[in-house]
């Protein structure tokens, strides 16, 4: 899969995750899809009306993804999921190194990325789950210019302090996230093992620093 493509699966994403922090505490009863809609919605309304990202400041751009995003999505089982099998078998250092930049990676991404929404909305398809679900999928559609891109969360409801749903895994056009950069993952490991994975994505994220 190539940075492009990322990239835009990384906006459409962000679409739909990044006011998560603004809404009330109540939000951690409602509903998958309704949470969906009204972060998306809510995002839509702040990209189009923030010049400032729109011209591309990166500094501004990275602030807001790693204050907004991050905090909301189920980071570490993320992380371990896209590692695999391996996970297990880094030491407690490497699973903090693999995190850190792994999220530096993600950051990046989604800042790359905000500058492409606009003129978009996203249509929530009906959801299948019982009220006692605690993993569900909410399936939707980002309209805009073009044709609609599918667009699908997996995500998981947290029990206790800060109790909620989180997204753990993204679908774009039949392709989950996690399961992409597994494969990628997989690769260094075979190749290089553990710490050579987080060496390559340390250089990876030096090298996406230079360019800005």
């Amino acid at each position: 899969m190539n940075e492009f493509f990322l990239s835009r699966l990384f906006a459409m994403l962000l679409v739909s995750t990044s006011s998560l922090l603004t809404l009330p505490v109540s939000a951690a009863d409602q509903a998958a899809d309704a949470l969906i809609k009204g972060m998306s919605t809510d995002m839509l309304d702040t990209i189009k009306a923030d010049k400032a990202i729109q011209a591309g400041g990166v500094s501004r751009i990275i602030a807001l993804v790693d204050a907004k995003i991050m905090p909301n999505v189920d980071f570490q089982r993320m992380t371990a999921a896209a590692v695999g099998p391996a996970w297990r078998q880094a030491t407690p250092e490497q699973q903090k190194r693999l995190q850190e930049e792994f999220k530096i990676l993600l950051v990046r991404t989604y800042a790359g990325a905000l500058t492409q929404v606009s003129d978009q909305t996203i249509a929530i398809k009906p959801m299948r789950a019982a009220p006692e679900d605690t993993e569900v999928v909410v399936r939707t559609e980002v309209k805009g210019r073009g044709d609609a891109i599918q667009l699908d969360y997996r995500l998981e409801k947290t029990p206790g302090q800060g109790a909620g749903w989180k997204i753990y895994n993204l679908n774009v056009l039949g392709v989950w996230l996690v399961e992409t950069y597994r494969s990628q993952f997989a690769q260094e490991i075979n190749a290089k093992g553990i710490g050579g994975l987080i060496v390559t994505l340390t250089e990876r994220n030096k090298a996406n620093a230079k360019k800005g």
